[in-house]
């Protein structure tokens, strides 16, 4: 597991960065915002840790443009700033923790193996005959492997993460496609169709219904 951190207290960096790489993790590090952003975007890291107080870019101006373009890779911040003001400033822009300097290496590793334990957990999912890795972005219908592109893998993933619940055509728009505003959804059965397809489980055995006029669900 690869982890990032964004931090410019040299001290703090060379200390966190020893101690993860002692437990195995793969450790990548730069001392600034956008170097931060650019970091980020080469190396694809697995979870950051984010010092609020940056230079050229905050950590709330870098954890929000994160957000952006990922949902889901989990971010923790790394800050003196400890009001509840500044607590729920951190977790709106997007962050999912909040760990106060000076804080327990301990703690820092618990609240990491508790991430990477979620994470691991949720890439793991099945519906019916099928079954999703998405850490190795494999499918498989009992056992054959099919191959999908980039967006027909995360729209069956938003679906089967979801399972037992209607996903309105919205929904699938903001979350796979990132589009906010008003947009013609028929894109959505584009791609259904070529997942069914390439699925190829017989309709009366679908596990992907589609709910006419609101959007789909996933069901055992």
């Amino acid at each position: 597991m690869k982890i990032a951190i964004i931090e410019d207290e040299i001290g703090i960096t060379n200390f966190l960065k020893q101690g993860l790489e002692e437990e195995h993790y793969e450790v990548v590090t730069a001392n600034d915002g956008e170097k931060g952003w650019e970091l980020i975007q080469q190396s694809k890291p697995d979870l950051i840790l984010l010092d609020w107080m940056l230079p050229k870019m905050s950590g709330i101006e870098l954890c929000k443009k994160v957000r952006l373009t990922d949902a889901t890779t989990p971010i923790i911040f790394l800050t003196a700033r400890d009001t509840v003001h500044d607590t729920i400033e951190g977790l709106k822009s997007g962050a999912n923790d909040y760990i106060k300097k000076p804080f327990s290496f301990e703690e820092l590793l618990a609240r990491i193996s508790i991430y990477f334990r979620k994470n691991t957990e949720a890439s793991q999912l099945t519906l019916g005959p099928i079954a999703m890795n998405r850490l190795t972005h494999q499918v498989f219908v009992s056992e054959r492997e099919i191959s999908l592109t980039q967006r027909e893998f995360e729209l069956l993933y938003f679906l089967m993460k979801n399972k037992g619940t209607v996903c309105t055509r919205t929904q699938i728009i903001e979350e796979v496609w990132n589009i906010h505003f008003e947009y013609d959804s028929g894109v959505i059965d584009v791609f259904m169709n070529s997942i069914r397809k390439k699925l190829n489980i017989p309709k009366e055995q679908e596990f992907i219904k589609t709910i006419r006029g609101i959007g789909y669900i996933a069901n055992d």
